[in-house]
């Protein structure tokens, strides 16, 4: 027999800053996977440097969207914003690209925290009335 599948917490319990970190991430991921042709062909990086680097990028932004349940895992997200940051030195465009995605990562993870701190204060009022 299978286990069944775990229950999904109603949308009052999700966690809004998982979810929008999780979406950055995914975009981020998108965005790192498609540097792989412009390391390639305008900065003339090796092919296999490119992949690995814009492709491991990527691969640490998808991975990292769905392991967005601990601190440490915000704390790599934090990581991750600075190395699409520090791609710029190799292609100029990614310290705008990167920038733009770090203020977002950045916002959703402060607006999501406030998000959370509030819905926990509301809760504890509910249970203290």
């Amino acid at each position: 027999m299978s286990e069944p599948a775990p229950e999904v917490p109603p949308a009052a319990e999700r966690s809004p800053r998982r979810g929008m970190c999780a979406a950055i991430l995914a975009l981020e991921g998108v965005t790192l996977a498609l540097t792989v042709p412009v390391l390639i062909s305008i900065t003339q990086v090796d092919a296999s440097t490119a992949l690995s680097v814009g492709l491991g990028l990527a691969a640490a932004c998808f991975l990292l969207a769905g392991m967005l349940r601990g601190e440490w895992a915000y704390a790599l997200g934090w990581v991750l914003q600075g190395a699409a940051i520090g791609l710029g030195f190799v292609i100029p465009t990614m310290f705008g690209l990167g920038a733009i995605f770090a203020l977002l990562w950045g916002t959703a993870y402060f607006l999501g925290r406030k998000i959370e701190r509030e819905r926990a204060h509301r809760s504890d009022q509910r249970t203290q009335a």
